[in-house]
């Protein structure tokens, strides 16, 4: 058995993934956490790229897209730790992130919200991926505001998960409309006869924005009132932050100074 357990361990293969996080290992070693568009979420072991000789060590940083050969079973068996062997680049976005401090929290809630989604290794979530590929490049272009980048990631990661909020119609009983009131337990906006005691009264510009991040309407989105974005900001990390049962560490650091101007 351990015979054949070593040899799933050797087989070669390549994926594109972004890079979620890193941890040092030893004196030279990284294990980076890696959500990949084929195989989900995986943790492999990079040797050596904390030399200042290392071919690869730059590309494996957080935020980035890379292309890359891993030693493991992509089945799961054997060891839970891969292997990289080879990296190339694809997009290399931390460098413009973690010159803007604001976009680089946004980027950060964006991984650990990414990681936290995809509890089970090596399980496909192409989706996701996709989703958290996209954010990434928003950020970096910089068209549109960092907050309201994370806001939209966090709203459609929801409903990748199952989660996503009712706006446009009573999360309880389905009638369609735009509601006065919004109750995280209840899961979303709530007509006045399913309002439960203790919802919010957001107003009706935040629940427009909120559908407009769902749906990509930027040119709503990008035209919304600082207030408005605060409302909705707290609704949405109010609403994620309830069903995974455990707050963000990321998500309060998150600097939305545009809120503010």
């Amino acid at each position: 058995m351990a015979g054949v357990t070593a040899g799933y361990r050797r087989q070669l293969y390549r994926d594109d993934a972004v890079v979620l996080r890193v941890q040092k290992l030893g004196e030279s070693d990284r294990i980076v956490t890696l959500l990949t568009r084929r195989h989900g979420r995986l943790r492999a072991v990079a040797r050596g790229v904390r030399r200042t000789s290392s071919r690869f060590g730059a590309r494996l940083e957080p935020f980035g897209h890379i292309d890359l050969q891993l030693a493991g079973s992509p089945e799961g068996v054997g060891s839970p730790l891969h292997s990289v062997s080879q990296v190339e680049a694809v997009s290399l976005y931390g460098k413009s992130l973690l010159s803007d401090y604001p976009r680089y929290t946004a980027a950060s809630a964006i991984c650990e919200t990414a990681e936290r989604l995809t509890p089970v290794e090596r399980e496909p979530a192409l989706r996701l991926f996709q989703l958290t590929l996209g954010a990434f490049k928003a950020l970096a272009a910089g068209e549109h505001s960092g907050g309201l980048v994370l806001d939209a990631y966090l709203l459609r990661a929801m409903a990748f998960a199952g989660w996503a909020p009712a706006v446009t119609e009573c999360a309880v009983c389905g009638t369609p409309g735009q509601h006065a009131a919004f109750s995280v337990p209840a899961g979303g906006a709530v007509c006045p006869d399913c309002r439960p005691p203790g919802a919010a009264h957001p107003s009706p510009a935040t629940l427009g924005l909120m559908s407009a991040l769902s749906s990509g309407d930027w040119a709503v989105a990008d035209h919304t009132e600082p207030s408005v974005r605060r409302e909705c900001s707290g609704l949405v990390a109010a609403h994620l932050q309830w069903h995974m049962e455990r707050a963000l560490r990321s998500l309060p650091l998150v600097d939305r100074r545009e809120l503010n101007s």
